[in-house]
């Protein structure tokens, strides 16, 4: 598992400077940060990944950004296993506000939550009838 995970984490390594590359020789200008973000330092860091599989990370930068994760491997060895990962991660958005989504993503999907995210309506209760 820690060899896979590794092996992942350099392949997206790899393939986002080659992404850069490219964009570099088409002569694609690459974004620039401004003003602070340019100067954000990374001020807390962490990463631990334990025997089973299990891991945990997170982050803090100067200019506010902060992630924790946390992920375990869900009924190993059977037929039903599947990989859960829940975390959150803030930041403060070009209008000042502190932006916050949490999220879980396992056997049923990406689902993330943030008080700025809208929601579906409820779904209306069944009359029983096909129409009116």
């Amino acid at each position: 598992m820690k060899t896979s995970l590794f092996l992942f984490a350099a392949a997206a390594v790899i393939t986002l400077s080659c992404i850069d590359s490219v964009k570099a020789q088409r002569g694609i200008p690459l974004p620039q940060a401004r003003g602070y973000e340019a100067n954000a330092v990374i001020l807390k860091q962490g990463f631990d990944l334990n025997p089973d599989g299990s891991y945990t990370y997170n982050y803090e930068t100067s200019n506010g950004i902060r992630a924790d994760e946390a992920g375990y491997l869900k009924n190993p060895g059977t037929q039903v296993e599947a990989q859960v990962m829940q975390g959150s991660y803030s930041y403060t958005g070009p209008d000042g506000v502190l932006y916050t989504i949490t999220y879980i993503a396992d056997e049923n999907g990406y689902r993330a939550e943030g008080a700025h995210i809208p929601t579906p309506p409820p779904p209306r209760a069944s009359t029983g009838r096909f129409f009116k």
